[in-house]
């Protein structure tokens, strides 16, 4: 475990705010330094999102040891998704589908989402 990452406490996407689970998300796909974050989640908010609410969050999810923050240069930083973030999502997705899925139908749109990827 590296100098910038601590033990997760958190067990559950309900410990975070719908911007942290986003920045996860985001961070799922691939890693990423923090520009190319804040362009996905300007991308997806259709809004500006300025430094101060970024950087303290991804700060925020690095402390929980969610993400984690190595030097891709002396002035980049590039953020990965942890085990323990990957956990938080899953935790988010599983309830998330315990809700959707009320019948068949609804499932089938979850399968076929799966399905997709």
């Amino acid at each position: 475990m590296s100098e910038t990452q601590t033990k997760s406490d958190v067990t559950t996407a309900r410990d975070l705010t719908a911007f942290q689970q986003n920045v996860l998300f985001v961070l799922a796909e691939e890693a990423r330094y923090g520009l190319a974050i804040k362009r996905e989640l300007e991308d997806y908010y259709g809004e500006e999102v300025n430094h101060g609410r970024l950087y303290p969050n991804l700060d925020g999810l690095i402390e929980r040891g969610l993400v984690e923050k190595s030097e891709l240069d002396k002035r980049t930083n590039e953020y990965a998704l942890t085990d323990d973030g990957q956990t938080v999502l899953v935790d988010l997705f599983e309830w998330s589908f315990s809700k959707f899925q009320t019948d068949e139908d609804r499932t089938e749109v979850l399968r076929s989402l799966v399905d997709e990827r």
